[in-house]
């Protein structure tokens, strides 16, 4: 594969640590410069601090490092960001415009920006919710992706910008703990499991979500930038699908391996929120476009994550 200066910012966080090894793997660590407002003091390779609502940082690593592709994941999720709305809203749109703007000054080739299902609302179709469904988001992360969709397109048309982005569903991975999401039951719920703790659900048993297993995610992610430009024909972002399950379905899966696992629930705000994002999702224009498709379901992933994390906290004992 041929060599290419990459910038992951937000590389310490769930999806970034993972897809900054990812990359190291195929393009060779002194390619990969991962960045984040914080050190990563067991990082192996090159590393750097960088606050995204700072322009001139970034403008500063990308000559440095004659950086040609951008991975931008730095963002403050739905829960947590519900908590301050307004500070979330300044901080996910200044750090996104900051990407793009340096990207179309210093004339990076691609940039990578993730959206969600969060931009989806209840004017949406939520059972196989389309690709071209109209968006009114119920949370400021929501509306913050929303609007990013729209500069992204805003971007390439005006400037030529190739920026790529991919709708996430929920991402479960045994790698990293969550940030602050509304599907981050999914991933506690294996940890619990693992440490023969009760597990407290903030969502109601049969509050269906769209998911993917973190793999899945990484791999689309590389697919939809290492495709010909001629192919990525959505310049807002790809609906993606993966598996879609309710927190009883994921329950009842865990317990044929911990047949005395136990789960209760106590909702909270953040099922105001599951309530309005979709039940599942039509992902066919990523699968027409650039040849999508899952590798893992329920079964599959839930056999990883188990084992994955009873190794792990095997290893602190």
């Amino acid at each position: 594969m041929q060599s290419k200066n990459i910038l992951i910012i937000g590389a310490n966080g769930q999806l970034g640590s993972v897809l900054t090894k990812e990359l190291q793997s195929i393009y060779g660590k002194e390619s990969v410069i991962a960045s984040d407002v914080f050190l990563d003091t067991e990082f192996d390779g090159i590393f750097e601090i960088i606050d995204a609502t700072d322009l001139d940082k970034i403008n500063k690593i990308i000559n440095k490092y004659s950086i040609k592709e951008i991975y931008h994941l730095a963002a403050i999720l739905s829960a947590k960001g519900e908590e301050k709305p307004l500070w979330t809203w300044d901080l996910n749109i200044k750090m996104m415009l900051n990407v793009f703007e340096a990207s179309r000054l210093n004339k990076v080739n691609k940039v990578f920006f993730p959206s969600s299902i969060a931009v989806f609302g209840d004017k949406a179709q939520l059972i196989n919710t389309p690709q071209s469904a109209f968006l009114n988001p119920s949370t400021v992360y929501g509306i913050s992706k929303a609007a990013g969709e729209n500069w992204a397109q805003y971007y390439f048309t005006k400037y030529g910008l190739d920026i790529r982005s991919i709708r996430y569903p929920g991402i479960i991975g045994y790698q990293s703990m969550p940030g602050g999401g509304t599907t981050d039951y999914a991933v506690d719920i294996y940890h619990s499991a693992v440490k023969n703790e009760i597990f407290s659900c903030f969502l109601d048993s049969e509050t269906k979500l769209p998911m993917m297993f973190m793999s899945d995610a990484i791999r689309s992610t590389i697919e939809l930038m290492q495709s010909p430009i001629e192919n990525i024909k959505i310049r807002t972002s790809y609906n993606l699908a993966g598996m879609s399950f309710s927190p009883n379905q994921i329950y009842n899966e865990i317990k044929k391996s911990y047949p005395d696992f136990k789960i209760e629930y106590e909702t909270d705000f953040r099922q105001t929120i599951a309530d309005k994002w979709p039940k599942s999702i039509d992902d066919k224009q990523a699968r027409n476009d650039w040849g999508w498709k899952p590798k893992f379901d329920l079964t599959s992933m839930t056999s990883i994550m188990l084992e994955k994390l009873k190794e792990k906290y095997n290893k602190q004992v």
